[in-house]
């Protein structure tokens, strides 16, 4: 089994974070991963994305055209990674920074105020574990006490004190299973 993933959005979205995080959890299970970061020259702001490959084993290209699955945290995202989703796939929606619905019938689409909901909790930067969780939920390629534990091991000391709020955001997530 072989899962493509891409996550997409603008700097300082925790883009590249959510795919970091997710490498990391595939490493832990014992899966072969890859993870590739791309962003534009202007960081904070611009855009960002990365993408995954988690597979069962070796993995023969990093590279990404058709994934099973993306996140999208913004509009220029939906328009750019929608079309490229295999039939069957995946699409997740950070609803509040999307003004128009995706137009594929033929993939599961997750619509998500993952902003909105990252605010509610107390900070606007769990946006992207919020939306983390919802791809799990719906995407069956590890369950979120994976994540639980690979946030507890390779959460830089730093940020320790948001290891709670990580893990309550992906939980508020997944709860928009469809």
């Amino acid at each position: 089994m072989q899962t493509e993933i891409i996550i997409s959005g603008f700097g300082g979205q925790g883009v590249l974070f959510a795919g970091q995080l997710l490498s990391y959890a595939a490493m832990d299970e014992g899966k072969d991963v890859t993870w590739i970061p791309s962003y534009g020259p202007e960081m904070r702001g611009g855009t960002a994305n990365c993408t995954v490959v988690i597979a069962d084993e070796e993995i023969g290209s990093p590279f990404v055209r058709n994934p099973e699955a993306a996140i999208v945290m913004n509009l220029p995202s939906l328009d750019k990674y929608e079309p490229l989703i295999k039939p069957g796939g995946v699409l997740v929606v950070n609803e509040s920074m999307v003004n128009r619905e995706p137009v594929r019938k033929d993939i599961k689409v997750v619509r998500i105020p993952a902003s909105d909901i990252a605010e509610e909790l107390g900070d606007r930067r769990m946006t992207n574990m919020v939306m983390l969780g919802g791809l799990l939920a719906n995407l069956p390629v590890m369950g979120l006490d994976a994540m639980e534990r690979t946030l507890r091991g390779h959460m830089p000391a730093k940020m320790a004190k948001l290891l709670d709020a990580n893990k309550n955001a992906l939980i508020k997530g997944a709860e928009f299973k469809v």
